[in-house]
Parts: C-alpha cells; structure tokens; sequence
C-alpha cells in the first residue's frame, strides 16, 4: 500500500493549539492581512494535498472492478485514512507563517512607500 509521502511539516501539531495573536500580527500589524495570508496559503496546501491523494488512490482504480469492488477497496481506505491524520491545512499554514516560510506581499503598501 501507498502511503502519503513524508510529511514536508514534521513539527506541525496535529491538533488546534492556542496562539499570541501579537505573534501572529507579526511584520504585517494587522491581524486581519495576516489571518488572510495563512487562508489563503491553507487552501493551496489543501489542493496540494488533495491533488496527491487523488494520484495515489489512482493506482489502486481498476476498469474491471465492478460498482461494489471500488467502495470495499482496502488499500483505498487506509489512504484515505493515512491523509486525515495528517495535521489540517490551516495548522500547517500557521506554521508556516509563524516560522516566516510564508513569502507574502501587499501591492497596495507596496504603492504607498
């Protein structure tokens, strides 16, 4: 069985911790720029991640298996279930951005310097 690659977040909690929200603030001064920044960089981690849990489960798709063998496939379900212990893409995404591997910028401040 296919298991998901090793994971590029090895330090990332698997489960919602709390947070300075001055940490957060961090270079940008407004909680709200950043909140959007680690939202938007989420949902390309969570495309990522699905477009590579779509490939592998691919490999498991067989023409000739009927209705019934496709739903009961094992190897499909254990993947599956592999990629939900994996942490969510918003805690990857904080991560990230608290650890300033977030490359991020504003057009709008960029016209005001």
């Amino acid at each position: 069985m296919a298991k998901p690659k090793a994971p590029l977040f090895p330090n990332v909690p698997n489960s919602t911790i709390p947070r300075d929200m001055k940490k957060i603030e961090g270079d940008t001064q407004n909680i709200y720029e950043a909140i959007s920044i680690i939202a938007k960089r989420s949902n390309q981690i969570a495309s990522k991640l699905k477009e590579e849990m779509q490939g592998q489960m691919q490999e498991y798709i067989n023409e000739s298996d009927n209705l019934e063998e496709v739903h009961e496939n094992r190897e499909q379900i254990e993947l599956s279930m592999a990629y939900e212990r994996l942490p969510k893409p918003t805690i990857i995404a904080t991560e990230e951005f608290l650890n300033g591997k977030v490359y991020y910028r504003n057009p709008a401040k960029d016209d005001q310097k």
